[in-house]
């Protein structure tokens, strides 16, 4: 089932800035955070020089400002990230609570990141880094609603067909007929969370479920 939701509910269920799950979900995989920090530590080393050559007080302070800025990309970033990503799901008109099942689970295989290598041969042959993902479809008495995919780890073993399953759903359409987006989700019997990122402030999602669905 759909329970429609207010917008001034939203906003106590996905925050405005980014939580510490958020942030690091944003911080990404070691590959992300290095290029991060390179790009912190140039833009932070080329303003700090410029800082150390101007003369005049007020490029000084606004050097200085701009190498505070680059050395902080590392913090900030992730956080800007999350925020974003939080604002751009809450700009939607429509929210709904669901409440339904898991009509179907299987797997699939993303590409994480390719490179070329050299064989023995001395060619050179596609590396293709791949990472299983679950794929879990939603269903209540109404029928189909969406699927949600995200990496797969040993705790998801536990999500069973026929699994209760509750998260937040957004649309433009009043009916939720199409263009949905789906939160991160939580399987009440078994206590658990499944989703790419964690949208939802937790402890706030299963406070409303237990109001709107006794």
């Amino acid at each position: 089932m759909l329970k429609p939701l207010k917008q001034s509910q939203i906003s106590k269920l996905i925050p405005s800035v980014g939580t510490g799950s958020q942030f690091k979900y944003a911080l990404g995989d070691p590959r992300k955070v290095l290029q991060r920090l390179i790009i912190s530590s140039i833009g932070g080393v080329l303003n700090l020089l410029l800082f150390i050559s101007q003369s005049s007080t007020q490029t000084e302070n606004l050097w200085l400002l701009l190498c505070v800025i680059f050395f902080l990309y590392i913090i900030w970033g992730p956080i800007l990230e999350s925020s974003r990503k939080n604002s751009r799901y809450k700009n939607s008109k429509f929210f709904s609570l669901f409440d339904g099942y898991v009509s179907d689970i299987y797997k699939t295989e993303k590409i994480e990141s390719s490179r070329e290598q050299s064989n023995r041969q001395g060619r050179l042959e596609l590396i293709e880094k791949k990472r299983t993902w679950l794929v879990v479809e939603l269903e209540d008495e109404d029928g189909y609603l969406g699927k949600m995919s995200f990496p797969m780890e040993n705790r998801h073993s536990q999500i069973r067909i026929g699994s209760n399953i509750r998260c937040l759903v957004a649309s433009n359409y009043r009916n939720f007929d199409r263009d949905i987006y789906l939160t991160d989700a939580w399987l009440p019997k078994a206590n658990a969370w499944i989703g790419e990122y964690p949208y939802l402030l937790r402890p706030a999602f299963q406070e409303i479920c237990y109001i709107y669905l006794k």
